[in-house]
């Protein structure tokens, strides 16, 4: 049996360089979970169909079984591990996946999560119709979607919230930022 070739290769992952040495065919799930140790992202069709495995590279999601690991050599790939804050504070987006009840056994969450994080940092304000079309992508074979629907939907009100809150804080001088700021994240 021939041993591949093993090419040497960075990846930033949730902020962090990690050097490593992958054949070229080990796709980026494989990579992540069993040469980086980050189990958060789950493979379960092998085919990107399911969105288990989905992550971002460079902001905007991608299914990290159908990517080779080298592809993402200088790129940045968050996966749901990266979304909590470095204290571990839940994104908005767990936090609403959380309140809303938006997962039963979790499986499909990490590839919700992430794809509802790029969706939302684009899309601040969706619609039902909308998020549905955005996590169209995602299966789950435990819930109904409502509840993740719902989610998604909290989650663009707290960032609305929070942009809010950043906008009062920071303050303009004139005064009329904050009220329009609040006005805006109540609608």
């Amino acid at each position: 049996m021939t041993v591949p070739e093993l090419h040497e290769i960075t990846l930033r992952v949730n902020g962090v360089a990690y050097r490593t040495r992958v054949p070229a065919r080990r796709l980026l799930s494989d990579c992540l979970r069993h040469d980086l140790g980050l189990t958060g992202t789950h493979v379960g069709c092998e085919h990107g169909v399911c969105g288990c495995c989905t992550v971002l590279v460079d902001g905007q999601p991608a299914r990290s079984c159908l990517m080779f690991a080298v592809m993402a050599e200088g790129c940045e790939v968050t996966t749901v591990e990266g979304l909590a804050a470095p204290d571990g504070t839940l994104s908005a987006v767990q936090r609403a996946f959380a309140e809303c009840h938006g997962l039963q056994c979790g499986f499909c969450t990490p590839g919700f999560l992430t794809v509802l994080t790029a969706f939302l940092a684009e899309n601040p304000k969706p619609t039902e119709e909308e998020v549905v079309e955005a996590i169209s992508g995602n299966l789950c074979r435990c819930t109904g979607y409502q509840n993740i629907v719902a989610a998604a939907l909290r989650a663009a009100e707290i960032l609305r919230e929070e942009r809010a809150e950043e906008i009062v804080a920071a303050g303009d001088g004139d005064g009329a930022e904050p009220e329009r700021a609040r006005e805006e994240a109540a609608e």
